[in-house]
């Protein structure tokens, strides 16, 4: 089982203080940790991409860059790039660049993302929240499979053979689809033979099997070998010394992000019994002590029919810096090790 980090570079209010930490400061503690993070031997850092105020995280290629050149072992990625608000060219050839920067480091884990900023921002039609993402996960992969493209489709102008450079030192570069829970965009990535990266934000991971049994029979039905039908999850975690501490440090946070979200979107807000819940044996939260995060690891990979990365989303506007790399401390020098 290989684990690591993602992060969406919150905002942060240092829960002692209430001082509010800058951007500038909050990027030295983002790097600070994904160097940590790279001496304890985890597998993988990534950074997410959003497009709001209390978020730093919309340019992930840039923040990718300053990481690959800190960092030797650790493999680093996206965690999503929004694809559907993107240009496929360009994303391809950051990507490529960070490979060649990072010596063949690089993950690239494309999705739709869960919030609609970018659509406005880049003069794009939530209505076409679908199509645009057919469109460009094609013209991506056809980019990925050779440098001359012949292509053509509904929301961007025609490649006519036209050579995208740089290429990546890994062939292909590794391309992921980020899925939350429709069918059709775990079967997409199963018929394409993409590894799945799943995000479990809530409720009861143990409900996403048949989801991703649907994506390996997708797969085998595509012909694609079992091998290349690979599966990955994206979920809430944080590590400390002990369940209680972790809990009380991450709560916060968490019930600060989500009564915005529900806010925003009408729904209730959050409460800690709900939060509670999600740190049972059951639910959706990987928060506790070592051996409790490293059990809930091996529950949920046997839940799922076998689960090849855990990336732990750690992003939290009320956690001390002090905390959050003592989390990534202990999930790579103690869960790690117990579920190697």
């Amino acid at each position: 089982m290989l684990l690591g980090v993602d992060s969406f570079v919150s905002a942060v209010t240092d829960p002692s203080t209430g001082r509010e930490v800058g951007p500038q400061e909050r990027f030295a503690d983002l790097l600070q940790e994904i160097a940590l993070a790279d001496e304890v031997g985890l597998h993988s850092f990534g950074i997410g991409e959003h497009h709001r105020s209390d978020y730093y995280d919309s340019a992930p290629p840039v923040i990718l860059g300053a990481a690959a050149a800190r960092t030797s072992r650790i493999r680093l990625g996206s965690a999503v790039t929004v694809l559907s608000a993107a240009d496929p060219v360009r994303v391809f050839q950051q990507f490529a660049t960070l490979d060649l920067l990072s010596g063949g480091r690089i993950d690239l884990v494309v999705g739709r993302g869960s919030f609609t900023e970018a659509f406005p921002l880049f003069g794009l039609d939530l209505a076409d929240y679908d199509e645009l993402f057919e469109d460009k996960l094609e013209l991506l992969l056809k980019i990925r499979a050779s440098p001359e493209v012949h292509w053509s489709g509904r929301h961007r102008p025609a490649l006519t053979g036209q050579a995208v450079y740089p290429r990546p030192v890994q062939d292909p570069l590794p391309v992921w689809v980020g899925v939350g829970g429709t069918p059709s965009s775990f079967v997409r990535a199963g018929a394409l033979g993409l590894p799945l990266m799943v995000a479990i934000i809530g409720g009861e991971p143990r409900r996403f099997a048949p989801l991703v049994e649907l994506y390996r029979e997708a797969g085998r039905r595509a012909g694609h070998p079992p091998e290349r039908l690979r599966v990955g999850l994206h979920c809430f975690g944080f590590v400390a010394d002990t369940t209680s501490a972790a809990a009380d440090a991450f709560y916060p946070g968490w019930q600060e992000m989500f009564t915005k979200v529900s806010r925003e979107r009408g729904f209730a807000p959050p409460t800690r019994p709900q939060f509670d819940a999600m740190l049972g044996p059951t639910g959706a939260f990987f928060v506790g002590d070592p051996a409790t995060v490293a059990e809930k690891v091996r529950s949920v990979a046997r839940d799922l029919g076998g689960v090849e990365r855990i990336n732990l989303q750690m992003t939290n506007p009320r956690l001390a810096s002090g905390d959050l790399l003592r989390s990534i401390e202990l999930l790579g020098t103690q869960v790690a090790a117990q579920v190697g």
